[in-house]
């Protein structure tokens, strides 16, 4: 499940015309339905139009670029929210869900978390540590898990280096098996004889199949299945109504975002749902803002200061993140209980990127300005990573418009989309 992002690009896009730019207007203008919850019946509806978007960030600029960035063909849809200040201040839906049907994309639409999962996973385990008293160093050996690694190490590693990565194992061990129909509980077996990247303990090494041993170990410690813990405990309290687990969380909703490569639409596949702490989650975006909010301290009743410390203090220090220019921009990476943490422009960032075929998104935030981006988009172009850290520039005071240090969503250097052929109609279904 790579987190790397192909190289970027510029605002010429907006000078498209044919389709791309009439997708981009029309959704400017359709009203786009809101969310049922509790939480927005208590408010006229969610930021999701110009008037709407108040704070430091340049959202009117900002969402001319991702209508661009939209625009493109490598895209089939993209759903961005922003918190700013420790509020919800910006909700946007760009594209479709479906290049088949045009079915635009709007606050309701349910994409998939992919490894974001795993920072639900990582505030989970400090939650239960600072409230009952589970030992995150505690070491692995100490609980009935599908889990071996090589040498005798469940003995040596602790649950919080199992949750920051640091088992040893070479990065993504045993992912293609899963890929191919492996069942997760006897690749968590087979593990045991699996190639080392570094002594146990002593490196980050990136996992998914051994990371989501955690799923069995939260279950144990709360008594439950860990899906149900984490939907009692965190989602249902948050009032995430649209988060859940596994495929029928995404396709039993009413809009979802089918996975796309190019044209394509790809077939679903269900082997990452079935590790539910590494890449189980599926939510629509009003939801992950709320999670964001969480993440920043708005709950304190549900994630205290004190959980929300435990969750994102690093653990280990990794390789960059990203590539590129973007690698070079984020300075000092770690890995805390499931989530990365990095430097940005002189302040502290915390978050994650997750990738499934298909699909892409992204958490970054920092939690000391109470302000960050969280972004879905369903096909498997890179470019969107950068959104949140334009957002950024625009909160810290640097322009967006090409003159900060890094113009992240310029797309000049990419070739422009061919217009559509005049004997088309206006604004046919896409695909």
């Amino acid at each position: 499940m790579g987190k790397y992002l192909t190289p970027f690009f510029g605002f010429a896009a907006l000078l498209l015309i044919g389709w791309y730019g009439h997708r981009a207007f029309v959704q400017d203008n359709i009203p786009l339905p809101l969310t049922e919850t509790a939480e927005a019946a208590s408010q006229d509806r969610w930021p999701t139009q110009p008037d709407d978007w108040q704070g430091k960030i340049d959202y009117r600029s900002l969402d001319r670029r991702m209508a661009a960035l939209a625009a493109r063909p490598e895209m089939a849809g993209l759903a961005v929210a922003i918190v700013e200040d420790g509020e919800i201040s910006f909700v946007r839906g760009y594209g479709v869900t479906d290049k088949r049907s045009g079915e635009l994309v709007s606050p309701e639409t349910v994409f998939r978390w992919a490894s974001l999962s795993k920072g639900v996973a990582g505030s989970l385990a400090a939650k239960l540590s600072n409230e009952d008293g589970l030992n995150l160093n505690a070491t692995l050996s100490r609980w009935q898990t599908s889990l071996k690694l090589p040498g005798g190490a469940m003995s040596r590693i602790t649950l919080a280096q199992l949750v920051s990565h640091q088992t040893g194992l070479t990065k993504n061990a045993y992912d293609r098996k899963l890929e191919e129909g492996g069942s997760p509980g006897l690749l968590r077996t087979q593990l045991g004889t699996a190639p080392l990247q570094c002594i146990p303990g002593t490196c980050h090494s990136y996992q998914n199949i051994a990371f989501d041993a955690v799923s069995e170990i939260l279950g144990q410690a709360t008594g439950t299945l860990y899906d149900d813990a984490v939907q009692k405990q965190l989602f249902e309290p948050l009032g995430m109504e649209s988060a859940k687990f596994g495929m029928i969380g995404l396709t039993g909703a009413d809009s979802w975002a089918r996975p796309h490569r190019g044209d394509e639409v790809r077939t679903l596949s269900e082997s990452y749902w079935r590790l539910p702490a590494a890449a189980g989650v599926s939510s629509n975006i009003v939801d992950m803002a709320r999670w964001l909010r969480a993440q920043l301290g708005a709950n304190e009743d549900i994630l205290s200061n004190e959980t929300l410390t435990l969750a994102h203090a690093p653990q280990v220090r990794t390789g960059r993140v990203y590539g590129g220019n973007l690698a070079r921009a984020l300075t000092e990476p770690s890995y805390g209980l499931g989530w990365r943490s990095f430097n940005y422009q002189g302040r502290r960032l915390t978050g994650h990127s997750g990738a499934v075929d298909g699909y892409r998104a992204t958490i970054i935030f920092d939690p000391q300005a109470r302000t960050g981006v969280v972004a879905m988009w369903n096909s498997g172009w890179g470019m969107p990573f950068r959104i949140p850290f334009a957002a950024f520039d625009s909160y810290y005071g640097l322009p967006i418009n090409g003159q900060a240090p890094n113009d992240w969503l310029d797309l000049s250097d990419l070739p422009l989309p061919e217009p559509l052929p005049p004997s088309l109609p206006e604004n046919p279904p896409v695909g």
